[in-house]
């Protein structure tokens, strides 16, 4: 079953000075083994949103249900729905505090009273997914770790709870290249392998192109958007509403059939966009002559 927003409105500090609507009457739905991005500028609402997804914040009006159960009781039932959804914030490895590594992504299984033979086996598959090698790493301080091994560790954390739904708020914000590819990869082929459903934020609209099965564009706590890529990228009145551009290949195809090309413009990489100019430009010199 899915996780389901009904009419949520969230709102901050109510009641004081210092009110602030974050989120104004959001309903969504993201379905079972989707990876869904999420879109928008600083207030958008997007972080807001996601920390409703496991009950991390509970709406002032509304009601957010995971797997037909709502998040905001405080039974048994409830307990297991919030469970279900696993969140990595933004720089998670600066909530990265056990003297190792091992001890670090166990921690989360060990408060679910699991055995050690249990927490063992899902400390090791966190590991070997996020590619840290168990017996090289397991009594490694994480803060003698590279940035994106820091950034892996925490992930492993929250993968060793085996949640149903992952969620993951700018999940490559700060890191070099090298290590944001490897991310990305990783979380793709998490998505590919476990069928596990993903919810990520990020501004980073190539990012979002080549990995997003579903967008979802934000702006002042509202969602402009809700579509396949193959239609958010091509909402060019919401886009520029959410202050949001559309990714580079998509401008760059687009520009060219402006200028007389007749390329197809819904490619999201570049390899994509040089089959689409290349086969445009073939037909081009078919037809001349």
């Amino acid at each position: 079953m899915p996780i389901e927003l009904k009419s949520v409105t969230y709102t901050y500090m109510k009641g004081t000075p210092f009110e602030r609507t974050a989120l104004k009457d959001v309903s969504l739905t993201i379905a079972d083994g989707s990876l869904t991005a999420i879109a928008g500028h600083t207030g958008s609402g997007k972080s807001t949103l996601v920390q409703h997804l496991n009950g991390i914040l509970h709406p002032t009006t509304g009601e957010v249900l995971v797997d037909g159960v709502s998040l905001a009781g405080k039974g048994k039932e409830n307990l297991l729905a919030r469970r279900q959804v696993g969140m990595v914030f933004q720089y998670p490895e600066q909530q990265l505090f056990e003297e190792t590594v091992a001890a670090d992504i166990a921690f989360g299984p060990k408060n679910l009273e699991l055995s050690d033979e249990e927490i063992e086996r899902r400390v090791r598959s966190a590991m070997e997914f996020v590619q840290l090698d168990y017996e090289t790493y397991k009594d490694v301080s994480p803060f003698r770790l590279s940035g994106g091994q820091m950034r892996r560790v925490a992930i492993a954390g929250v993968l060793a709870l085996e949640p149903a739904y992952l969620v993951l708020d700018e999940p490559t914000a700060g890191l070099d290249p090298q290590a944001r590819e490897e991310l990305l990869r990783r979380i793709t082929e998490l998505h590919r392998k476990k069928k596990l459903t993903i919810i990520f934020v990020s501004h980073n609209m190539e990012d979002i192109a080549r990995m997003a099965e579903r967008v979802v564009f934000m702006h002042d706590g509202r969602i402009l958007v809700d579509a396949p890529p193959s239609e958010a990228f091509f909402a060019d009145k919401e886009m520029r509403e959410a202050g949001l551009a559309a990714p580079p290949t998509v401008a760059l195809l687009s520009r060219l059939r402006e200028e007389g090309l007749a390329v197809e413009a819904d490619a999201f990489t570049a390899d994509e966009a040089a089959k689409r100019i290349e086969k445009a430009i073939r037909k081009k010199g078919g037809a001349t002559c």
